[in-house]
């Protein structure tokens, strides 16, 4: 059963830092791109960022480039955003995802909330 668990939401002041975290099971982790992607409320979903499979390659949405930073594990099993200078509008439910563009598997998500 494949399965990608988000974890590491939570309310932050702007200008705070958070690390989301991304587990999975049930597929051979290693052999995809991995992606983040969130949904602010009322709005569609928007990718963040990806990673391909051995890390050489990374890329971001212009808004949070310089401020988050996408990684994986693969040993682990684990995809990773750490997010810094969080402001306001990065307020939104963050979802991993497999692949890079398109996507077979969605995580639940996990909210982050900006505010002070």
């Amino acid at each position: 059963q494949v399965q990608l668990v988000e974890s590491g939401g939570g309310l932050v002041q702007p200008g705070g830092s958070l690390r989301l975290s991304c587990a999975a099971s049930g597929f051979t982790f290693s052999i995809y791109g991995m992606t983040w992607v969130r949904q602010a409320p009322g709005k569609g979903l928007e990718w963040v960022s990806s990673i391909n499979t051995n890390i050489g390659r990374t890329s971001y949405t212009d808004s949070v480039k310089g401020r988050f930073a996408i990684s994986r594990d693969n040993a682990k099993n684990t995809l990773s955003l750490q997010m810094n200078s969080l402001k306001p509008e990065d307020t939104a439910v963050y979802y991993c995802a497999s692949g890079w563009g398109t996507y077979d598997y969605w995580g639940q998500g996990t909210q982050v909330t900006v505010s002070s």
